[in-house]
């Protein structure tokens, strides 16, 4: 079988007597025309008016601003800007008064070959873009406080425009419950405090803060809080299949768009296990999900859902960019020597908050419970020594777990990343 990995696939030679389970991702049918599709969304919204009358009724409209994930993510954001910018010049809007802004959250800026995937060679050279840059207080605007007491720092550019749009996807998310929507303000286009704030070690704590859960969720309920007071216009959100094809769209209303496509999500991704397995092989769907160990580690997650304790993930990813580029405090911890006990507790105690902490976090969590193995490009000394192993091959990595666990061993097999869900029966 194949599973997901870089930008290809990666074989798995399956052993007939390995006691396997594989869950795959129910079909759905894939738009074929995605960006008529979009622009039918536009004139036909959730929750709101037609982004035309939106348009019509802001008299001084001289600035645009749309918001467009970042390299890590999957979505074809180039149809979405195809289709909404096409609208957006039928409506009268010249290409000169529009902005589209790379909601990098604290990720590294986007490569020359990244930005061509994002913006399609077209628009990339006859929009401006620009990526967020969440650590330089210049380009943002100081908001006040939220109501559970996190700064609050947004895009300067994006705040200031009089037309905003958000686009996106909605999948399952480790630690937000679902992406898209409310996220490409809080993280996307935040100041690092508020990032920081969003992300603290308290809020990842939470038994509400996986995947799946949203409406209890701390940190979507202050990203809510936030996107509301900065405002959004109008916010176009898509689902993708396993292939990265659109195969739903909503656009309007950010809440309602964002409840429309959880509810449709929730219909397809979470499939029931009765029990926890020994062994679970997962990855994170491939380029460019996986594209560094720090992105990896919602693929570890993953298999958190549905190993038992003491048991053994073997973790999928290519990391094409290693570790993660920026990601250096990360780095440092990974490389601190210290337990993952230690690290949590630290964490939780606040003698460590540095950025990115909550990926250390969730990853020390997860070690807490598991072994976790690592198949990638990386090399054995590139992961660390706060205790992920290291396998050449997934085979190998299930040699290993199975001379643990016994060659009976019950396993797991998600070869296709957040696109299936293992949900414990209860």
């Amino acid at each position: 079988m194949n599973i997901n990995y870089g930008k290809k696939k990666l074989e798995i030679k399956v052993n007939p007597s390995w006691n396997v389970t594989i869950l795959r991702p129910n079909k759905q049918l894939v738009i074929q025309n995605p960006v008529k599709a979009i622009k039918n969304s536009i004139k036909n919204p959730v929750g709101t008016k037609p982004l035309l009358d939106i348009v019509n009724h802001n008299k001084d409209l001289n600035k645009v601003c749309i918001v467009v994930n970042d390299a890590t993510r999957p979505v074809p954001s180039y149809i979405i800007l195809k289709g909404l910018i096409s609208e957006l010049n039928s409506y009268g809007i010249k290409d000169h008064q529009i902005s589209i802004l790379i909601a990098t959250g604290l990720h590294r800026p986007s490569r020359e070959d990244e930005l061509v995937r994002i913006l399609g060679q077209d628009l990339k050279q006859k929009i401006k873009f620009m990526d967020h840059l969440a650590t330089d207080i210049n380009s943002l605007v100081d908001l006040g406080i939220s109501t559970d007491g996190i700064p609050i720092f947004i895009n300067k550019n994006y705040y200031e425009s009089d037309l905003k749009i958000l686009t996106g996807y909605v999948e399952p998310h480790f630690f937000f419950g679902f992406s898209g929507g409310r996220k490409s303000i809080v993280p996307g286009i935040a100041g690092e405090k508020t990032i920081q704030g969003n992300h603290s070690a308290k809020m990842i704590s939470s038994t509400n803060s996986r995947f799946g859960i949203y409406d209890r969720n701390s940190m979507h309920k202050n990203s809510i809080e936030i996107a509301r007071l900065v405002g959004v216009d109008f916010t176009i959100n898509v689902c993708i299949n396993e292939e990265h094809k659109i195969v739903k769209i909503a656009a309007g209303d950010i809440e309602k768009v964002h409840k429309y496509l959880v509810n449709y999500q929730l219909k397809y991704v979470f499939k029931e296990i009765k029990e926890p397995f020994d062994i679970v092989v997962c990855g994170n769907g491939g380029y460019p999900l996986d594209i560094n160990l720090y992105q990896a580690v919602k693929s570890m997650a993953l298999g958190e859902m549905a190993v038992k304790e003491k048991g053994t993930i073997i973790s999928v990813n290519e990391c094409a960019d290693g570790i993660g580029i920026g990601q250096d405090k990360f780095k440092e911890l990974l490389f601190s020597g210290l337990t993952p006990n230690e690290i949590y507790k630290k964490i939780l105690n606040k003698e460590i908050i540095v950025p990115d902490q909550w990926e250390i976090q969730i990853l020390t969590r997860i070690l807490m419970k598991a072994d976790i193995y690592i198949v990638s490009e990386l090399k054995k000394e590139e992961i660390g020594n706060i205790g992920l192993k290291y396998a050449k091959t997934v085979e190998d990595a299930i040699e290993l777990a199975l001379n643990k666990h016994g060659k009976n061993a019950r396993m797991l097999l998600l070869p296709n990343g957040p696109q299936v869900l293992p949900l414990l029966k209860k």
